[in-house]
């Protein structure tokens, strides 16, 4: 398994987690996925991070201990393809989550930050939702934290859709320099579902230079790291992809950078 892999954990709430330092590469971005069942709670104090809450799938109650928002989330499953709801907490805040149905799935998506906001409910009805590319690179967006909102001081966060036999995130594309405002430096984790849960995927991260260079077999909610590079994702037919984005970095601006040995394919006839 390559070091920008990540299978999930048997833990009784935490199935994924990739913590700033220790063993993950990235010092932007970091992420869990907590599965609760009714009645259940799950906690944390932030400290110097930001988090979206997302519920990803069942009902749950977000508190920040001065705002609540109850019985939020729109689907069983991700693969109902509607957009769900979110909570935005800043730093220096804690926040609780309960969950109101069985099947509760959160995705807790975290970066630094040292400048407090208010806490924000995305609703599903904020999400704006997109078809992004042609051909056999077609995929559908849901845009839950994108940086046309100043909800947050760091987080982008989106959820993308891949049918069977196309590729997302293609042409390969990355954002891994300060050379705005041609590009944008911001980090990335992926946390990927499939339909049927059977299914995989497959994914490449690379740098124009070779020093990252990982090929990977993604399967159901496993998550991949992306530090640096080019990180495209290609869905075998018959299944269908669901992943959740995660960035960040120093300035919150996505502006991407292609493979110019690939860009010619987005000016085909």
């Amino acid at each position: 398994m390559g070091k920008l892999l990540q299978k999930p954990k048997v833990t009784e709430k935490i199935v994924q987690e990739v913590a700033i330092g220790g063993d993950s590469p990235l010092k932007y971005v970091a992420f869990k996925m907590v599965d609760l069942k009714k009645g259940d709670v799950y906690e944390e104090a932030l400290g110097k991070l930001e988090v979206c809450v997302v519920a990803l799938t069942g009902r749950i109650t977000v508190t920040d201990f001065s705002q609540t928002f109850m019985n939020i989330g729109r689907r069983a499953s991700v693969f109902e393809k509607i957009p769900t709801d979110s909570v935005y907490v800043s730093n220096d805040t804690s926040f609780r989550v309960m969950a109101e149905s069985d099947g509760v799935r959160v995705a807790l998506c975290y970066a630094p930050s040292d400048n407090k906001l208010p806490t924000v409910l995305i609703s599903a009805e904020d999400n704006s939702t997109e078809q992004r590319g042609k051909y056999s690179n077609q995929r559908m967006v849901h845009n839950i934290l994108p940086d046309s909102v100043d909800t947050a001081n760091s987080l982008l966060v989106v959820e993308v859709y891949t049918e069977g036999g196309n590729w997302s995130s293609y042409p390969p594309h990355k954002h891994d320099q300060e050379n705005l405002p041609a590009e944008s430096y911001l980090e990335e984790s992926y946390y990927h579902e499939m339909n049927p849960e059977q299914g995989f995927v497959f994914q490449r991260v690379y740098t124009d230079d070779r020093s990252i260079d990982e090929t990977m077999t993604v399967e159901n909610r496993d998550v991949v790291l992306v530090p640096a590079g080019y990180h495209p994702v290609g869905v075998p037919d018959g299944y269908t992809s669901y992943y959740l984005n995660v960035m960040a970095g120093p300035v919150r601006t996505w502006n991407f950078h292609n493979d110019p040995a690939h860009e010619w394919i987005l000016n085909r006839k």
